[in-house]
């Protein structure tokens, strides 16, 4: 068990709020009691815990990207067809990390996007997340995947991505997966709600976005299993594939980076109810500047040039 499990079920029975931040092959986590956040220079604004003040946006932010050419895309992407062909995978969430440039340091574009969670991490990351990972309040757990996006200016932008096959295809293969996941940490698990849409406003453009709500129910003293909860859970269906374990040596294989921080999950916990988030919409502050980590999942239906497109347009900044 890694220690990071059993310091987090150590948190949870004894009741210490605690934030913490755990990278996407679950092997690496940091903990913290929600009181060292900040002198720890991490800021948090999630919807029910805020560490930081707000500042007044004093520049607009501007965002110039290196993308990957196609040519370097298409191996990554053609590996991927390769073992969905075969049936070693029914979806593949397929991610680079692209070089950019920025006009404002990681604290001053904090201060100007607007993102249901928003993260500070030291001097190393910036993460402005859409994606609910796993909400538990009393004792109901719920998870939010999402996958599908469309550019919200396109005409019956909504009507096109509910109708669009792929995208479909994808967020049935996710639900399902999220169900079998919660299924291992809870009872009578149920799909409440299925393929809603949301609106981002970002830099470049409005966008929607495609989501699914599923729950279930925890024993009583699910407190005490924190850290296992959390464990047995990831790395989080939406921003790996399924089958989940033979889909995670194809990413292995097929990215051509380290993701580290960039699609594990960040949580609240303030001692009763539990928040988290995907660490998806995220930029890495290296020794060689900064990368936006993104991508998505592909499946057998996908064209090489739409997931190509996909993979430039999630590379943004949400603004107010």
């Amino acid at each position: 068990m890694a220690d990071w499990v059993e310091q987090l079920n150590s948190y949870g029975k004894q009741k210490i709020p605690c934030g913490f931040f755990i990278d996407f092959f679950g092997e690496n986590a940091e903990i913290f009691p929600l009181e060292d956040l900040e002198e720890n220079n991490i800021w948090l604004d999630f919807p029910q815990f805020k560490n930081s003040a707000s500042k007044t946006a004093q520049k607009e932010i501007q965002l110039e990207a290196d993308y990957p050419k196609l040519a370097e895309y298409k191996p990554a992407f053609d590996l991927v067809q390769y073992h969905l062909q075969r049936g070693d995978s029914y979806l593949i969430n397929l991610t680079f990390a692209t070089p950019i440039s920025l006009n404002l340091d990681l604290e001053e574009i904090y201060h100007q996007i607007q993102a249901k969670y928003k993260i500070k991490f030291k001097k190393d990351w910036l993460c402005f997340s859409p994606e609910t990972f796993v909400q538990i309040q009393q004792n109901r757990i719920a998870t939010f995947p999402m996958k599908g996006t469309i550019d919200a200016n396109i005409p019956n932008a909504a009507e096109q991505l509910l109708n669009n096959i792929k995208e479909k295809a994808e967020h049935h293969t996710i639900v399902d997966l999220l169900r079998n996941d919660l299924s291992k940490v809870a009872k009578k698990v149920k799909v409440d709600k299925f393929m809603y849409l949301d609106e981002l406003k970002t830099q470049k453009g409005n966008i929607l976005q495609m989501s699914s709500e599923i729950s279930g129910e925890l024993d009583a003293n699910w407190q005490n299993q924190l850290g296992s909860i959390m464990k047995e859970l990831l790395p989080a269906g939406s921003i790996s594939g399924a089958p989940k374990n033979k889909t995670l040596e194809i990413i292995s294989e097929a990215e051509n980076y380290d993701r580290n921080y960039y699609t594990g999950i960040a949580g609240v916990f303030d001692g009763e109810n539990l928040d988290s988030c995907v660490l998806i919409r995220f930029i890495e502050n290296t020794e060689n500047g900064m990368l936006y980590k993104s991508g998505g999942g592909i499946t057998a239906m996908s064209k090489l040039e739409d997931e190509y497109a996909e993979l430039k347009q999630k590379i943004y900044v949400p603004v107010h």
